[in-house]
């Protein structure tokens, strides 16, 4: 190529960058990219303070939830005291603070609980009270479970929402229900 061949498409490129709006074109992708920040922060927001849609696995809470492919509502909106005995709860691990895991929780702070029903963590005679300040969970597969059996009594703190609906499939998507049963009514 020729010196003034090349000299000639310098010009023209300089030609076209001198004529684009670089201030437009700086301000209209700032602009898309401060809408997806915005985005991306509405939706962080929501899913730590309101609510989210979580695929569950592990076989700690069969039959109430099978070992993979579900998906379930959850509600952030909870104050950890208005939680009742029977409702499906998320909170971080006591075990491994990077994991949160879910549970039915049996017993609120000042209950009397047996420590493990089926005998094969404590026996099955063996009670503790729970503190204030803490609760007791237990998977719904207590074979395939690791709950407050292996670690005790949890912190109100740890709790971050409750389970209140199967969501996928489609074909068994419902609310989930309370199903605790008292052995003896509590007294008021």
């Amino acid at each position: 190529m020729s010196m003034s061949r090349l000299a000639a498409l310098a010009e023209s490129l300089s030609s076209k960058f001198k004529r684009t709006d670089w201030d437009g074109v700086t301000k209209k992708w700032g602009l898309r990219g401060l809408a997806v920040v915005n985005a991306a922060c509405a939706i962080h927001l929501f899913a730590e303070h309101v609510g989210w849609i979580h695929v569950v696995a592990g076989p700690s809470m069969l039959p109430t939830m099978s070992a993979s492919g579900e998906a379930v509502l959850e509600n952030r909106l909870i104050s950890p005291s208005n939680l009742k005995r029977g409702d499906l709860v998320t909170y971080v691990s006591p075990l491994d603070p990077t994991r949160m895991v879910c549970k039915r929780l049996i017993g609120l702070p000042g209950d009397v609980v047996c420590v493990d029903p089926t005998g094969a963590t404590a026996p099955s005679t063996e009670h503790v009270v729970i503190p204030k300040g803490h609760v007791w969970f237990i998977g719904d597969n207590a074979e395939m479970s690791r709950d407050s059996r292996q670690y005790g009594p949890v912190s109100m703190s740890l709790i971050r929402g409750k389970l209140v609906a199967k969501v996928w499939p489609l074909s068994s998507a419902g609310w989930f229900r309370n199903n605790f049963h008292y052995i003896d009514p509590p007294s008021h």
